[in-house]
């Protein structure tokens, strides 16, 4: 029966709505209880998770969706509505998305909520990591369309638990969660790689982001970006993005270099060296353009350079072409 707006339901009465849920999802539909969570400090943040607008915006969003649509109040019951909090929804979510014959989605979901539950940095970067979604995608319909629908959230989230993994000395875990990221969602981060908050990667598909790389606060990466390594070199080799930058689309940028806080690196550019604060490059290789007048670009994701950029940069590639023919016939 559909819930009618305003209604709260009473879900835990129903005990044959709660044996469909199991036939119908490979994770018990209830999710997390207080008592699998595991150690003391999991039930203190637990308890301490109150007055939380993320995870208040994504529970009506799925009411209202359910009375909408009552053919998905079933898949936003088990999971959305029928759990505590974002961690054991967002828990329960990637391990219905990643578990295969031998990675069972039980076992997933136990591994990541007692991961999340467990570091206070992941439960606020999964909060800010949603805000940017819903912010910086305007196709994004909801908060609660992120938590169920978007890949790009989804592998980075997955990210985020394979990189606490790494740190805890789990390596083999945090490889396997790496490989199945990839798999699925066409997504490839080394669980070593550093990665802050407030991160959109928009479409995602295609993404590549190397062992040593960092990349910073309220950065944005579309389809098909690659911070790679030059070549074989070991040790720290990858990209360092600084905070507030925005990477086209299938930009690759490749060795130990420095993209400067506030950077654009315009879509299909291959950058090579450095790029200075707040300017924007494009081009293959890449060459400063021009400058980006906005603090933070990732936030505004204008990546319509105008006119006059691109003119220049046209006509300083023509001239250098003519300068480089010119040259070999002189030689």
């Amino acid at each position: 029966m559909p819930l009618l707006q305003g209604e709260t339901p009473d879900f835990s009465a129903s005990k044959s709505m709660e044996y469909r849920m199991e036939k119908l999802f490979p994770v018990y539909a209830m999710g997390l209880s207080k008592a699998n969570v595991g150690g003391d400090v999991s039930l203190e943040i637990l308890d301490s998770i109150v007055g939380d607008p993320i995870w208040d915006a994504v529970r009506e969003e799925a009411k209202l969706e359910a009375e909408k649509e009552p053919i998905l109040s079933s898949f936003l019951y088990a999971s959305i509505l029928s759990h505590d909090c974002l961690e054991q929804a967002l828990a329960f979510v990637l391990a219905n998305r990643l578990h295969n014959l031998t990675l069972l989605a039980t076992q997933l979901m136990d591994i990541i909520g007692k991961v999340i539950l467990n570091d206070r940095d992941i439960q606020r970067a999964i909060r800010l990591d949603m805000q940017a979604f819903k912010d910086r995608d305007p196709s994004c319909l909801s908060h609660c369309s992120v938590l169920l629908y978007l890949k790009g959230y989804h592998s980075l989230q997955s990210y985020r638990v394979a990189h606490a993994l790494w740190n805890h000395g789990r390596k083999e875990l945090a490889l396997a969660l790496q490989s199945r990221i990839s798999e699925v969602f066409g997504v490839d981060i080394h669980p070593a790689a550093q990665i802050g908050e407030e991160i959109l990667l928009d479409h995602a598909t295609g993404v590549v982001i190397g062992e040593t790389a960092v990349v910073g606060n309220r950065v944005s990466l579309m389809q098909g970006v690659t911070l790679g390594g030059s070549g074989k070199e070991i040790g720290d080799r990858h990209p360092k993005v600084a905070q507030g930058a925005l990477i086209g689309a299938s930009a690759t940028i490749l060795g130990n270099i420095k993209i400067g806080e506030g950077a654009m690196i315009a879509a299909g550019s291959l950058v090579l060296k450095d790029v200075p604060p707040h300017s924007m490059v494009a081009g293959i290789p890449a060459r400063l353009i021009g400058h980006v007048h906005e603090q933070d670009p990732s936030l505004t994701m204008k990546h319509d350079a105008t006119k006059d950029y691109f003119e220049h940069a046209m006509d300083g590639q023509s001239t250098g072409a003519m300068d480089a023919t010119r040259n070999d016939k002189e030689t």
